[in-house]
């Protein structure tokens, strides 16, 4: 007899194949512009057949990272996106029907990989107001839990957790076994980290990508911070050379550029800026004070507002449905000014 699992069969799945080429993408968190096309030369101009021919070596570029966040090599695995780190300790620290306790709406994957390894994933939910009450996420830290999974900041909400707040829920993990997740992939757009959890003790993980910021969603590369022996776990789910050279290459890259990562915020900083006091100014409600998108209350329809920016304007965004006293509102990745005010130029004309 012919085997289909049917956790998977039963698994629910939406894959976006849409061509987005010579569109305005704000609607996947990435950076609009990209790198500087000046910057991608340089990077490629000493790529031979021989590294286009070889398997990936990580070593190196671990240890690039791992001088870049004061720390070594014991405490970092690298992976193809953040998106399979997860993955991996998903698989490797929960058991069957085990007990995965995280916030929703969120990153939709922490749900995906529970319900494809037939994890019991526990949702704590947003108030009306789009805030986060940290006694509600407390309050589902059983003893039978095995992971907590947070993001810091969270996407799509945009919330981020105190240092206070992030303590209370280390304490009662910690007296009930509880390994924690954080998923810190827009770490940079909102600064303060939790990755010391991961790197100085134990039964923490932080996962970071190198998509949002830096650029290279289209390279996938991302790593997990943690204690050494957690790394050793995680490592062993890895499949031979996951990681890519061309993404390592631009990593590195990136990390010893002087003033790339702070041209880069600065860029991002003033698109974010420029946005908001626009959307004050007509006088829009939005929420989202961390991370590289925003919700946005609409005057008008958001589903149609949202086609129409794709149909007459070339510009995607997306729409949430319920987004709570938000109601139906529209979701925008934030980039470089010049790319919100087309946006901003495009919302009102089209919203009214």
């Amino acid at each position: 007899m012919y085997y289909t699992n049917p956790t998977i069969t039963d698994l629910v799945r939406i894959f976006d194949q849409n061509e987005r080429k010579d569109y305005l993408r704000l609607d996947l968190n990435e950076n609009p512009g990209g790198l500087p096309n000046e910057f991608i030369k340089e990077v490629l101009a000493d790529v031979t057949p021989q590294f286009v021919a070889q398997y990936p070596e990580t070593l190196h570029f671990t240890e690039v990272l791992a001088k870049y966040l004061n720390t070594d090599i014991r405490h970092l695995c690298l992976v193809n996106g953040s998106a399979e780190g997860i993955r991996y300790i998903i698989q490797a620290f929960t058991s069957e029907n085990g007990r995965i306790v995280g916030v929703v709406p969120s990153y939709f994957m922490f749900q995906v990989y529970s319900e494809m390894y037939g994890r019991n994933f526990v949702k704590v939910s947003y108030n009306e107001d789009l805030s986060m009450n940290i006694d509600n996420i407390i309050r589902e830290l059983t003893d039978d839990t095995q992971l907590l999974i947070l993001l810091n900041p969270n996407n799509p909400m945009g919330n981020v957790y105190s240092d206070e707040e992030f303590e209370r829920i280390m304490k009662v993990a910690k007296e009930r076994h509880i390994n924690i997740l954080i998923d810190e992939a827009y770490h940079y757009f909102y600064p303060k980290t939790f990755i010391k959890y991961a790197l100085e003790g134990e039964h923490v993980f932080v996962t970071r990508t190198f998509s949002k910021l830096f650029s290279m969603a289209g390279c996938r590369l991302g790593y997990v911070a943690g204690w050494p022996e957690g790394i050793k776990m995680v490592q062993k789910m890895c499949t031979p050379h996951n990681t890519n050279a061309f993404a390592m290459k631009f990593a590195e890259a990136i990390l010893e550029t002087p003033g790339m990562i702070d041209t880069l915020i600065h860029n991002f900083k003033e698109g974010r800026q420029f946005l908001i006091d626009w959307l004050d100014t007509h006088e829009y409600s939005h929420k989202g004070e961390a991370g590289n998108f925003i919700f946005i209350k609409p005057k008008t329809d958001a589903q149609s507002i949202v086609d129409r920016m794709k149909s007459q304007k070339k510009i995607l965004i997306k729409t949430y449905p319920n987004v709570g006293e938000f109601g139906n509102c529209l979701r925008v990745s934030i980039g470089e000014k010049k790319y919100m005010q087309i946006f901003v130029d495009a919302l009102q004309e089209l919203d009214r």
